[in-house]
C-alpha cells in the first residue's frame, strides 16, 4: 500500500485486471480450521493457483474508489512468486501519485506562514523524539489540546456556513467518510 501523510482514506495499491478488463473479486483462502476465511485482493494472488483467476494487467487504485485509466501488462514469467514486491509496479504507483497530486491541488491551501511553521515543527519534533521521547509526547499532547479547543469552533462554522460534504472532503484532501469522522471527532454530529 502507498500512503501520503495527511491524506486519510487515500491508500494506494496495485489493482489486478482480468483479460476482459474487469477487476476480480477477492480470492479466499480456506485454511481448513475455524470460521475465519482469509481473503485478499493483492495483485500477486491472481496468478491462477488455488483456483484464483489469472490477472493479465495491473493498474493503480485508491481506497477512495479512484482507478487509474492506464493499465500495464503482467508478465507472470518475470514475477518471483516468493518475492512479488520485486516486480516492477512503477506504472500503477506513478498513476496513483498523479491522482494524489490532483487531490492535493484541490485542497484548501494552508497560509504560507502556517505551512512553514508546521514543517519546522514536524522536523523539530522528530529531533526531540530522538533526544527525549517523553518531551516529544508532551509536545504532541499540547498539539492535541490545541486541536481539541479550536477544532469544534471550525467544525461548527463549517456547519453554519452549510459547506457541502464533498467540498469539506475535497478541501481537506480526504474522503467524505474521513471528513465526517473528523467533524464528529470535534463534536459536530449532525452530518
Amino acid at each position: 500500500m502507498w500512503e501520503r501523510y495527511g491524506a486519510d482514506g487515500h491508500e494506494g495499491a496495485v489493482g489486478a485486471l482480468l483479460e476482459d478488463g474487469t477487476e476480480p473479486g477477492p480470492v479466499f483462502f480456506d485454511t481448513g480450521s475455524g470460521s475465519h476465511v482469509h481473503e485478499s485482493t493483492a495483485w500477486p494472488v491472481y496468478d491462477g493457483t488455488l483456483r484464483a483467476p489469472v490477472a493479465a494487467r495491473m493498474r493503480g487504485k485508491c481506497a477512495c474508489g479512484w482507478r487509474g485509466e492506464a493499465d500495464y501488462p503482467i508478465d507472470w514469467d518475470l514475477v518471483d512468486r516468493r518475492h512479488p514486491e520485486e516486480y516492477d509496479t512503477s506504472g500503477p504507483e506513478g498513476d496513483w501519485e498523479r491522482h494524489m497530486d490532483e487531490v492535493a491541488a484541490r485542497m484548501v491551501p494552508l497560509p504560507g506562514d502556517v505551512a512553514d511553521l508546521l514543517s519546522r515543527l514536524r522536523e523539530r519534533l522528530s529531533e526531540i523524539d530522538d533526544e527525549n521521547p517523553l518531551a516529544a509526547l508532551r509536545v504532541v499532547g499540547e498539539l492535541e489540546a490545541m486541536a481539541a479547543s479550536i477544532g469544534p469552533y471550525a467544525a461548527r462554522r463549517i456547519a453554519f456556513e452549510d459547506v457541502p460534504d464533498e467540498a469539506v472532503a475535497e478541501g481537506l484532501g480526504i474522503t467524505e467518510a474521513k471528513a465526517r469522522s473528523r467533524l464528529n471527532r470535534y463534536g459536530f454530529m449532525s452530518w
